[in-house]
């Protein structure tokens, strides 16, 4: 039986994860975060004392911890739900470090194509059509304005009453997009054969309509 796999690209908060999520529910398929996973490998490395910055002591980790989603589809770090935890903002300043090693790319992408492999999946990340998932039905390229990324970004923090400010939320996104853009290994870029939507000026509910119609244009539905 035919799987089906969405692949949505973007820089931080372009808002990919929310509109991924809708998405998948629309479509009655699984949905992936798989910057959550880089999340919860930084908050790992937080944890257990190590300098997400130092490489060569991140990759150790490796192996030694295993990070995946529970029923209610929260990332889990060794079983414990950590999906408040990674969106703290020790986290947010340091995930770009620990998504740049090679290593750590390697075997998060092992466990994502693993993920995919026999079923329907709305999958969001900085490379999934490019790299992650080169064969994607649809491939989502989603971009904003930083100002407009990082006002959403803060919103979502002040909901979840996760403390920031506007300001220091604004030069994380443009520090994250320098990294991701430039990492040597797998970065942040459009793949060839996506559609690059604007979100900068649509609600959410006008993307997750655009995709769909993508979809239903490739005969998913």
């Amino acid at each position: 039986m035919k799987t089906f796999a969405i692949a949505i690209d973007g820089p931080s908060a372009s808002g990919k994860s929310t509109v991924a999520k809708i998405v998948a529910e629309k479509l009655n398929f699984l949905y992936v975060d798989t910057g959550a996973m880089y999340r919860a490998f930084t908050y790992a490395c937080i944890i257990n004392n190590i300098d997400p910055k130092n490489e060569t002591e991140a990759i150790k980790l490796i192996g030694k911890i295993n990070i995946s989603f529970n029923k209610e589809n929260h990332i889990t770090l060794n079983n414990i739900d950590v999906s408040k935890e990674i969106r703290m903002n020790d986290v947010a300043d340091n995930v770009s470090y620990i998504a740049s090693y090679k290593d750590i790319r390697i075997e998060l992408v092992r466990l994502q194509r693993g993920i995919a492999n026999d079923r329907n999946v709305v999958m969001d990340g900085r490379d999934i059509g490019s790299h992650v998932l080169p064969n994607a039905d649809v491939k989502i390229f989603q971009i904003a304005e930083a100002n407009e990324r990082a006002r959403r970004r803060y919103k979502e923090n002040l909901e979840k009453g996760i403390n920031s400010s506007f300001d220091s939320i604004l030069e994380n996104v443009k520090k994250r997009d320098y990294i991701d853009s430039h990492r040597e290994f797998s970065p942040l870029v459009a793949a060839k054969d996506c559609i690059t939507i604007d979100t900068t000026y649509m609600s959410i509910e006008d993307v997750v309509n655009e995709i769909l119609k993508i979809c239903k244009s490739k005969g998913i539905e």
